[in-house]
Parts: C-alpha cells; sequence; structure tokens
C-alpha cells in the first residue's frame, strides 16, 4: 500500500508471531498478543479496496497478464482478503470502497465509498470512520492470515501497529485511537512511504508494534512470488490458471 518499486525478500505467509516495540516509550522489545484474542475482538478492520473491473485495477500487472486476466487476480486476492477479515473475530469490519460491491463481496461488511482525493486523504478518512483499536489493510497482500489481523489489533493505549511492504510501502496500519492527521500528507507511491508514515506515528508518541515484512502484488513477478509462498489461497489458484492458459 503506498508504494512502487519491490527491493528484497519478504514473508509470505507464515504466522505473525511476536510483535517488535519501537517509539515513544524508549524500549524496544517483543510482546506476545493475548491468547485469548479479547482485546483484538473489541476492534475494528478497515479493507480499503477497488471493485476489480478491467482497467481500472492492478494495472501494473500488464503486459504480462490482460487487463482481463489482471482484473480476476485482482478479485482473487480481494476475496482471500475478505474471507480473512471475516474469519477475525472484531467488533466491526469495514470495506472502503472505489467502485461498486458485487458477487464477490460476502455479507458481514459496512460498505462505505472513498472519499476524493489523494491517497493519503483517503486512508485518513477511512480511519476517521472508527473508533477504537483499529487496523487498515489494502487488497494487494492475499497472503494476510488472522494472526496478522489479530497482532495488528493487540493495542494498549498510546500504541500503533505497523506492517511494512518489501516495496517500502505498509501493508497494514493500525491505531489504538484513530487519528486521520497522522496520515495526511504522506506521500504515497515513492520508496520512503513506509518509513515516512512510520515516522509519523513516532513523532505523535506513539509506540510502534512491528508486524512482519509482507510483499504487495503489484507486479507479474510479485504475483508469482506471492503465489508460491500462499498455496490454498484464490489468489494462487488464479495464478496457477492463468499460467496454465498461457498468461507470462
Amino acid at each position: 500500500m503506498g508504494a512502487v518499486g519491490a527491493t528484497g525478500a519478504a514473508d509470505t505467509r507464515g504466522a505473525a508471531g511476536a510483535a517488535r516495540t519501537t517509539g515513544a516509550r524508549g524500549a524496544t522489545g517483543t510482546r506476545q498478543p493475548p491468547a485469548d484474542g479479547a482485546v483484538a475482538s473489541r476492534g475494528t478492520l478497515l479493507v480499503i479496496a477497488k471493485a476489480p473491473v478491467p482497467g481500472r485495477v492492478k494495472t501494473r500487472l500488464c503486459p504480462a497478464y490482460s487487463p482481463e486476466e489482471a482484473a480476476r487476480l485482482a478479485e482473487a486476492a480481494l476475496r482471500d482478503t475478505l474471507d480473512i477479515v471475516l474469519a477475525t473475530p472484531v467488533r466491526r469490519r469495514v470495506l472502503v470502497l472505489d467502485g461498486v460491491p458485487g458477487d464477490w463481496l460476502p455479507d458481514g461488511f459496512e460498505v462505505v465509498p472513498q472519499c476524493a482525493g489523494g491517497l493519503d486523504a483517503r486512508l485518513a478518512h477511512a480511519f476517521g470512520l472508527c473508533e477504537g483499536p483499529t487496523l487498515l489493510v489494502g487488497m494487494d497482500t492475499p497472503q494476510i492470515t488472522a494472526e496478522h489481523l489479530r497482532a495488528g489489533l493487540v493495542l494498549g493505549d498510546g500504541e500503533a501497529s505497523f506492517g511494512p511492504a518489501a516495496d517500502g510501502g505498509f501493508w497494514a496500519l493500525g491505531m489504538a485511537e484513530p487519528d486521520p492527521t497522522r496520515l495526511l500528507g504522506v506521500p504515497m507511491s515513492v520508496p520512503q512511504t513506509g518509513a515516512v508514515q512510520r515516522q509519523r506515528l513516532v513523532r505523535a508518541g506513539l509506540t510502534v508494534r512491528e508486524l512482519p515484512v509482507l510483499r504487495d502484488v503489484d507486479t507479474a513477478a510479485d504475483a508469482r512470488l506471492v503465489a508460491a509462498g500462499a498455496p490454498g489461497t484464490r489468489f494462487a489458484a488464479a495464478v496457477a490458471a492463468l499460467a496454465g492458459a498461457g498468461a507470462r
């Protein structure tokens, strides 16, 4: 979410494990989320997404994939993401959508339209819809697990969670108390997006809990790597089907 130009290796589907904490409290260490998930179950999960319409989503997958094939992969990734969100016990699930819902949307979600403006404004608007512990994810990481989401929602007072992406952006952002101003003005779709966003949280006095690095699906190479690390997902099946049909 928010950056381009993947670099380096990244975890794909492993459990979240312990989250590292850094920031205002002046310590770096590890914390284990509560075993019963009680804190996470009181939270809100936000998904920001585009409706999977050919020519409007995953355009960087082309020309390796046609616009129709890219939209098919986008829909598979979105379905995987929504399934995991639905399987995670939380108080509220919100889909912040650019476009019109389709048959890919399961029951159990509130759907609200994205606001106008840049990505920073749209992410800020999404957080402005929420109160209490809130975790935002996108539709570019179909490899996420319920463990990732629970770890991102186990937040105490003055804490945030941050999931860096391999391309320099971020795949998850959580806040114990949502504050849209912590996103406004962050430069998006540049290699330093994640670093700037994380520093914004630290400068706000928050203790930042680090989630695993994951790879966003932006390019055809990303799609193959994420699919290989996430067997059993709709996304992996779609990548395999298109490979069998002759997509590069």
